[in-house]
């Protein structure tokens, strides 16, 4: 016999033993996250106007005035910032939609969805921003005489709107039901 044959032998017998059990790829994992069903109580707040937070959420007042509503659980705040109507309606129009449109570079896409209480003289403007961009939501809420308030959606991890996608929906939510409570005093 050749001095080569003898290991070839033994090659071709390990390999022809060694299939026996056939390989199977993973299954694709999904990430499973599961929030509280929200519940909402009226919020207390020193400025002109009120509305329903959700219970999990912290609702706290700023020194420079803005109110914060933290969810420690997500990494998520809910910035919003209150401002006097004095004849400046089209400016504070104009820089919430200069400060929404900043986000344009890292969006994939910007919806607007107009809210109108003719009965709570709210009306105003969610905007939901799609994509990598630094905040997922923003909105503006006014009664076009006395008050403006703004509030912005922002998460305390990398943008990556995949990952963070159950709980930017979540907070939305919330964000919206915020709007929709939302009443002048």
């Amino acid at each position: 016999m050749k001095s080569w044959s003898l290991p070839f032998i033994a090659f071709l017998s390990i390999l022809i033993c060694s299939c026996k059990q056939e390989t199977l790829p993973k299954p694709l994992g999904q990430l499973r996250l599961e929030y509280p069903h929200a519940t909402y109580k009226p919020s207390a707040s020193p400025y002109p106007f009120y509305f329903e937070n959700n219970t999990i959420s912290k609702v706290s007042t700023q020194a420079n005035g803005s109110i914060e509503i933290k969810y420690p659980k997500m990494k998520a705040t809910i910035y919003l910032t209150y401002k006097k109507v004095d004849g400046n309606i089209k400016s504070l129009l104009r820089d919430v939609q200069k400060l929404t449109y900043n986000h344009v570079i890292k969006a994939d896409d910007i919806l607007e969805q107009p809210y109108l209480n003719p009965s709570n003289k709210v009306y105003g403007m969610l905007y939901q921003i799609n994509g990598n961009a630094a905040t997922n939501a923003e909105f503006y809420a006014t009664d076009s005489v006395k008050h403006f308030l703004t509030g912005s959606v922002y998460f305390y991890v990398k943008p990556n709107f995949d990952s963070i996608y159950p709980a930017s929906e979540y907070v939305k939510k919330d964000l919206r039901h915020l709007m929709e409570t939302l009443k002048w005093k």
